[in-house]
């Protein structure tokens, strides 16, 4: 695959994860899809912003810097123009994997700390960062948090799809580093198979 065609790929599918998790991120902060736990009952990792501003904002300047570079050059395909696209996609790319790792980092810490709650002694805590076993697969353990209704799941959903997304970001992130490079080094072969399209 030219590596042109490649930046386009993998910006169009930052440019989605960033979106995505964006959208996540701004759902936490309204847990239960209700607004009358907002601002004072949001856990830390919430407020950190890992989603909006790491796997979100960075990532999206990545996306949108890897398909500004394969699209064409100031002066036409395979120049001086998408060279230079290619090597700014390389350093946007490192700025979008430290944005990643900062959202895959916050995610993981969301979910090994657990959510922000109200418990039977009508504490707001984080009850499951005292305890030795992991409340992610004992769903008995859940019935601690009575308020918000249903925040453990909540809680678990939407900081595994930042996780999950970071992880992906950080390796596509990785993946057009090593495509920018080239395309900066080798140029862009895109010119040579649309002329041999066109001869089809």
């Amino acid at each position: 695959m030219c590596t042109g065609k490649c930046s386009r790929l993998v910006g169009l599918a930052l440019v989605t994860m960033g979106l995505a998790c964006m959208v996540a991120n701004v759902l936490l902060m309204f847990p239960n899809a209700q607004r009358e736990w907002t601002p004072g009952k949001i856990t830390l990792q919430v407020w950190l912003l890992g989603g909006l501003l790491g796997g979100g904002l960075m990532v999206l300047c990545t996306g949108c810097s890897a398909v500004r570079a394969g699209g064409k050059g100031c002066c036409g395909y395979g120049c001086c123009g998408n060279r230079c696209r290619m090597l700014r996609s390389v350093f946007c790319s490192v700025f979008g994997g430290l944005g990643a790792f900062y959202c895959v980092t916050v995610a993981s810490t969301a979910l090994a700390d657990g959510p922000l709650c109200e418990t039977s002694d009508n504490n707001w805590e984080s009850p499951f960062k005292a305890l030795n076993e992991s409340y992610l697969r004992n769903e008995e353990l859940w019935d601690l948090c009575l308020n918000p209704p249903k925040i453990v799941l909540w809680h678990i959903v939407l900081f595994s799809i930042l996780l999950g997304l970071g992880l992906l970001e950080l390796v596509l992130c990785g993946v057009q580093a090593v495509n920018g490079l080239l395309g900066t080094v080798c140029g862009d072969c895109r010119k040579a198979a649309d002329r041999e399209g066109e001869g089809l």
